[in-house]
């Protein structure tokens, strides 16, 4: 008896505990950019936002980076991996992997996700419309607003969700751990060199970072709820790549 009850709420746990929590992490990181929004658009960061973006060059020079003279074309290399052409071809790459593996509909709901997450960029960027930082020589190029930054938010979405999805197909946690760090990771990297080529504040990124992180917890989410309640979805995740 003791067994059975055990193993009910063990069952309860996985099916129920795990989702909710991660819808709290869902709220906590939309209220989180909620209260961030509000204070870049009542401009109580501006005054830090700058000192930290000019923190970053040379006093003599505004223009020069500070660091080793490869550290600026280093960064502008790490930050076109948060670029639209080069997370366009790795979703590409994936939803092809997932193509040619049979699983149709998996491949149809991570094309989906990622695309809607980075509509909901280009809505946010719309919303506030805050200019680039003007403090600094931009050391890239830009073509669009500042808030919240497209490269952090983009690539949180990309890898992240990328990164959560097919961490569900990996039995071992050693490889779950590696896949979601290495999105992390990348995620990061991206957004520390959109200050660093001052064509960002820290709040641009850090507003993109929770918002790219929202989404790919609710992405995950919806993954486990569609994979739950569909026998085709439950049936690809199973199967075994031939």
């Amino acid at each position: 008896m003791l067994r059975g009850t055990w193993q009910r709420l063990s069952g309860w746990d996985v099916a129920v505990t795990r989702p909710l929590g991660l819808l709290l992490l869902v709220v906590a990181c939309v209220l989180g950019f909620v209260a961030l929004s509000d204070e870049v658009h009542e401009g109580e960061t501006q005054d830090i936002d700058e000192r930290i973006v000019r923190s970053l060059r040379r006093p003599e020079d505004p223009a020069l980076p500070r660091g080793p003279w490869w550290l600026a074309e280093s960064a502008r290399d790490v930050t076109s991996l948060g670029g639209f052409p080069v997370l366009s071809l790795i979703t590409a790459t994936v939803c092809g992997f997932l193509v040619v593996a049979r699983r149709y509909r998996t491949s149809l709901f991570v094309l989906s996700a990622i695309v809607t997450g980075w509509l909901l960029n280009s809505v946010l960027k719309s919303l506030f419309n805050r200019p680039r930082p003007s403090v600094v020589p931009h050391l890239t190029e830009t073509m669009s607003t500042s808030f919240p930054s497209g490269h952090a938010m983009l690539s949180a979405i990309t890898y992240l969700t990328l990164g959560a999805l097919t961490a569900q197909f990996a039995e071992h946690r050693r490889v779950k751990v590696y896949l979601l760090s290495v999105a992390i990771l990348l995620s990061v990297l991206v957004g520390c060199t959109r200050v660093y080529l001052g064509v960002h504040y820290p709040t641009d990124v850090l507003g993109g970072w929770v918002a790219g992180l929202a989404w790919a917890l609710f992405v995950t989410v919806a993954a486990k709820g569609v994979r739950r309640h569909s026998p085709a979805l439950r049936e690809e995740a199973h199967r075994p790549v031939e």
